[in-house]
């Protein structure tokens, strides 16, 4: 009696194949890709105050994108905060309850240096002795905090009612510049905190280059509409030329401006 064999489709056999070999692959890798930096993010920041006002705020850019989404920190009536470097970003956070609850800026540089456990990053070195960090109160007090493994060149510069920071920079005339800009300009806080990032870039800026900038700056009722304490918030998280389009959108905002 003859028996009757069927033979294999080859398409589907192949089909099978790819089959095996797709879920041979998802089973060998994680179930999702980890994020590790290959180096920390150049940056140089300001955080500065305006007694007229009483708006607190700072400004940031960096060669990394969206800088804006961890470096900026701030909340009207209590003060603003600058995370970066090797950054641990719940820093921002952390200062800002610690200003909540009464700590003076320069208690609290040392507080939260004091908490970090050092975990790491995604099982890589990450040192919080890289840190660098700056906390400012709604009364214009401030503290700064550049660790000294900070990639140079680092470090922190100190003018009235304002504080400059910043890691892999051309060179200490970076924060020296945006401090004496700050200072010398006139009229709204953000024209103040944008003519220090300018004078930054023209001292040479983050030495890889630029890609993004951020400016935040708060008041109790200070903005918009009802019960809005953001007076300004800008991202500019891709461009060529961040500065130019985050002036743009400072001048844009200066004509409409009505103070309060």
């Amino acid at each position: 009696m003859a028996v009757s064999r069927r033979v294999p489709n080859p398409l589907s056999l192949l089909s099978l194949a790819l089959l095996a070999l797709g879920a041979a692959l998802h089973a060998s890798s994680p179930s999702q890709t980890m994020y590790v930096p290959q180096e920390p993010p150049a940056t140089f920041s300001i955080l500065g105050y305006d007694p007229a006002t009483g708006e607190v705020g700072g400004a940031v850019q960096s060669r990394v994108f969206s800088v804006g989404n961890g470096v900026l920190w701030a909340e009207a009536g209590v003060g603003a905060a600058a995370t970066q470097a090797i950054v641990d970003v719940s820093y921002g956070p952390k200062a800002i309850e610690l200003l909540k609850a009464g700590m003076t800026p320069a208690a609290i540089i040392p507080a939260i240096l004091a908490s970090d456990p050092d975990p790491g990053l995604n099982g890589q070195s990450w040192a919080k002795e890289g840190r660098q960090f700056a906390v400012m109160d709604a009364k214009g007090n401030f503290a700064a905090h550049t660790g000294p493994q900070a990639t140079p060149w680092a470090g922190n510069k100190s003018g009235k009612f304002c504080t400059a920071q910043g890691n892999i920079l051309a060179g200490e005339a970076v924060v020296s510049e945006m401090v004496r800009a700050f200072e010398a300009t006139s009229g709204h806080l953000s024209l103040r905190l944008m003519a220090a990032l300018d004078a930054g870039q023209a001292a040479g800026g983050d030495k890889r280059g630029k890609q993004s900038a951020a400016m935040l700056i708060v008041k109790k009722d200070g903005g918009v509409w009802l019960h809005n304490d953001v007076v300004l918030r800008l991202q500019v998280d891709d461009n060529p030329e961040p500065l130019v389009e985050m002036r743009r959108l400072v001048e844009m905002n200066a004509r409409r401006f009505r103070p309060r």
